[in-house]
């Protein structure tokens, strides 16, 4: 009943083309990135900056621990959340009160003050209102497009446009804020954003036609699960952490953390892929397209753990090594956090109509090697910073046209990847699993962020000499990533052809 309505949404009303419905996603969605992105413009930043001026006085290394764990949380939070929304109370549901949770994370950090405590709190609350909400606003994006194809992938281009236009707006209000008048007006303008996104949801939700609105049936033989033991169990854990670490019972290194963290994630994921291919009753197609996950999710670690040091190192370089004067204005170190989403806006409507053109003309890459042009991109961006860093190393500031730069070939990387990644996944997943199984995708992204937060805390602020080194050790790492993908490619594109056929 479900598929039928959603398909009756594709010949009412449009949106660019698209399910009116999109609309309703597109515009949550750009609310709770603006959130997302005005805070994390701040978060190193912030957590570097001298006590006396109102920041923690953490060293860089502490720093970027902090960042690399908190991104990489909101992302592994992803694969629960899309759970709960399969089992237990529908993808809107989940979006819903996800959004709810993000904002009141946010005002935590704006009414935070001097505290570490309520900050981190804050992150935590964030964390957990993240896992509800991402994962289901992009299965809801699925779920408008049953008939699949490359209307899907330009349907996820569309929706990553407005990931974009929120994120690009988010870091130039709150880093003026934080400029002009101080830490926490930047964090309270995070908060508002999100009550924005909230408030879209709410009084547009009818336009999704019933899409999520129900948990998915339990596979056959299998009692569905009590809602209400479930829902309380997770609360009273969550409720019971933050407990202990408001306590001091719980004590937290955040180096520590960040090391084991990474472990935990790659064993998570190991046990979640093992549990899809043996035991969740899936069929050899099925089973087939799990395989063909595997692969696109480990080039997608293998990518973000270069390409998310632009919230921790680049945004260091930012403040600390580029000529931000302009006249008498000191150029706010957050704003290069905008250039980004500023390049995706741009290019990627040129971006969706190259892929719809080329499946039209059945010339459409597969989606290995988009993976492979996006590891590319993020590679000739650090041979691009080393350049920098070599001028930075001699003791000279540098323009702000090398961070251009290099967000803009890094940019073309992302958007070879990342929209498209999420489709192919939206694909691949089998239709009961569709939530978690893009929570898995995420998941991917996580492991990238928390490998980024560590390749971030070996920079060495007073070893200068050695950044350029450093830069370049990045760059090889992408592309020796991208050989390996290309002489896996053949294969994965044989399973994919093979599971388009059956």
């Amino acid at each position: 009943m479900q598929d039928k309505t959603v398909a009756t949404a594709n010949t009412d009303r449009k949106f660019f083309g698209h399910p009116i419905g999109l609309s309703t996603l597109f515009f949550s969605e750009l609310w709770e990135r603006f959130s997302y992105y005005g805070m994390r413009a701040l978060l190193v930043l912030f957590l570097v900056d001298a006590v006396a001026k109102g920041g923690f006085g953490l060293d860089d290394r502490t720093a970027t621990a902090i960042y690399g764990l908190y991104t990489a949380a909101v992302y592994v939070v992803a694969l629960p959340g899309g759970w709960i929304a399969d089992r237990l109370i529908g993808t809107q549901a989940a979006a819903l009160w996800g959004g709810v949770i993000i904002a009141s994370g946010h005002l935590l950090l704006g009414l935070s003050g001097t505290s570490a405590t309520i900050f981190y709190i804050g992150l935590m609350v964030i964390v957990i209102g993240t896992g509800l909400l991402k994962p289901n606003l992009s299965a809801l994006v699925a779920q408008l497009y049953p008939e699949g194809g490359y209307r899907r992938d330009a349907g996820f281009t569309i929706y990553y446009m407005s990931v974009n236009i929120g994120a690009f707006f988010g870091p130039l209000v709150t880093a003026w804020l934080a400029q002009t008048y101080g830490w926490h007006y930047g964090f309270f303008a995070a908060a508002v954003g999100m009550a924005l996104g909230v408030a879209v949801f709410v009084s547009t939700r009818g336009r999704l036609r019933g899409a999520g609105l129900h948990p998915a049936p339990p596979p056959p033989g299998r009692a569905p699960p009590d809602t209400r033991i479930w829902l309380a169990s997770l609360a009273l854990g969550a409720v019971l952490l933050v407990a202990l670490l408001a306590s001091g019972a719980l004590p937290l290194s955040p180096l520590a953390l960040q090391s084991g963290s990474t472990w935990v994630i790659v064993s998570i994921s190991a046990a979640y892929f093992a549990y899809l291919f043996f035991f969740a009753g899936l069929r050899s197609v099925e089973r087939r397209r799990v395989v063909m996950m595997l692969v696109l999710f480990l080039a997608c670690a293998l990518f973000w753990s270069g390409f998310e040091q632009a919230g921790s190192s680049f945004n260091l370089f930012a403040e600390r090594y580029t000529n931000r004067q302009v006249g008498t204005f000191l150029i706010p170190s957050g704003w290069f956090q905008s250039l980004n989403p500023f390049f995706i806006v741009t290019f990627a409507p040129l971006f969706s109509a190259m892929w719809v053109t080329l499946g039209a003309r059945k010339l459409d890459p597969s989606a290995p090697l988009k993976f492979v042009f996006g590891l590319l991109g993020m590679a000739l961006g650090f041979i691009i910073l080393a350049d920098a860093a070599r001028y930075v190393a001699a003791g000279e500031s540098v323009s702000p046209m090398w961070l251009v730069s290099v967000y803009l070939v890094n940019t073309f990387g992302e958007l070879c990847l990342s929209p498209v990644g999420l489709s192919a996944f939206s694909k691949l997943a089998p239709p009961r699993l569709m939530g978690q199984s893009l929570g898995v995708w995420f998941m991917g992204t996580s492991l990238g962020q928390l490998i980024a937060g560590r390749i971030a805390g070996s920079f060495d602020a007073n070893n200068l000499a050695a950044i350029p080194g450093q830069m370049m050790r990045i760059f090889w790492f992408g592309i020796v990533s991208s050989v390996v993908l290309v002489i896996v490619g053949t294969l994965v594109h044989r399973w994919i052809a093979a599971a388009r056929e059956e």
